[in-house]
């Protein structure tokens, strides 16, 4: 296949997903515009201009393969830089992460790639199936690109991981903003998930091996989890649902500066985690309804989950549940609940 076919028709990720091997070698070439394009494995592209604006952006979806609608927006993302539709102004990175769990439109294939990062995927029995190998992939991708940012004098980075959610969720679409340990939280970038539709912030309270934790504490990234919605299969999401984040993201992309309103607390639900419920015996069990949404809250000694030898009770008033999923492997996080906080402007 010749570069200007994918510049004709921009199927990057149509190819990355049915003929991967047209991608086993990394390619570059230049775009009409001046931008530099390269491909260094399938489901991986950057965009360089030819007078980058600062900022180095990763924008990440699919590390699980059934959330569909930020694949769409990224997808269609490429294929206008690729056909000429859009002109990057800034470096972009993109991450098509877990392409054959999107091919049987299940989260994985054999384990959850959302715990495989900072490393996590050579612990333990090492770089034994795909999705492992294909974290560190991610991983040296993402450390090659801002490396090279830097040789050019870039000085800002950002990484947004997109996410759907497995359930429903009363605050339809949140972000979660890793573990800073001990740096201020950015209203900055509050305001600018909110400008992509997205009001309410999940502030984790420690480390974990999760895509945006890696970008953040490794690289000082800007970096969040975003979840945009709920899952859904491939052409079955409502994209009208997702305009404000398709057209602030491509505003990321395509702008020297983004004009964003001032910060206001009252514009936001802002959570703290409370509790991390992983799930260590065969026979866990939550104990609420499989189609309860995130964000539910429940009365104080509420037993919210258990498990031969362990009980788990809200602990709090107006603590409420987030990613509940008892089916996870044993060891894994199979709830969080959250209470509401607040931050102080930085």
């Amino acid at each position: 296949m010749s570069n200007q076919h994918l510049i004709e028709n921009g199927q990057f990720l149509h190819l990355s997903r049915t003929q991967p091997t047209l991608f086993s070698k990394p390619s570059r070439f230049t775009l009409s515009d001046g931008t530099d394009v390269s491909i260094t494995a399938p489901g991986i592209i950057s965009f360089t201009p030819n007078d980058p604006a600062g900022k180095d952006i990763v924008l990440s979806c699919g590390v699980h393969g059934n959330e569909t609608a930020p694949i769409e927006i990224c997808d269609q993302l490429v294929a206008d830089l690729l056909t000429g539709k859009l002109r990057a102004r800034q470096r972009v990175l993109f991450l098509f992460g877990n392409l054959p769990a999107m091919d049987i439109g299940e989260r994985f294939v054999e384990e959850n790639m959302n715990r495989l990062f900072s490393g996590a995927h050579s612990q333990g029995p090492g770089l034994v199936n795909e999705e492992r190998q294909r974290a560190k992939t991610l991983e040296d991708a993402i450390r090659e690109f801002y490396a090279a940012g830097e040789r050019l004098g870039q000085d800002y980075r950002c990484h947004y991981d997109l996410h759907t959610a497995i359930r429903a969720s009363k605050n339809e679409k949140f972000a979660v903003y890793p573990f800073r340990h001990n740096k201020p939280w950015k209203t900055s970038q509050l305001c600018f998930l909110l400008a992509c539709g997205v009001n309410t912030i999940l502030l984790s309270n420690g480390p974990t091996t999760t895509f945006s934790y890696f970008s953040s504490n490794e690289f000082a990234a800007d970096a969040f989890t975003v979840e945009l919605g709920k899952v859904r299969p491939f052409g079955e999401n409502d994209m009208s649902r997702f305009e404000q984040a398709r057209n602030t993201l491509t505003a990321l992309v395509t702008e020297t500066e983004l004009k964003l309103p001032a910060y206001r607390e009252e514009d936001f639900h802002i959570f703290t985690i409370n509790q991390v419920i992983n799930r260590t015996k065969e026979d866990f069990k939550l104990n609420f309804d499989d189609d309860t949404p995130n964000f539910t809250d429940f009365p104080l000694g509420f037993v919210l989950a258990e498990e031969p030898g362990a009980t788990y009770k809200v602990e709090q008033q107006g603590e409420a549940i987030v990613f509940p999923n008892a089916k996870v492997a044993l060891g894994q996080r199979a709830l969080l609940t959250v209470v509401p906080t607040r931050i102080s402007e930085a």
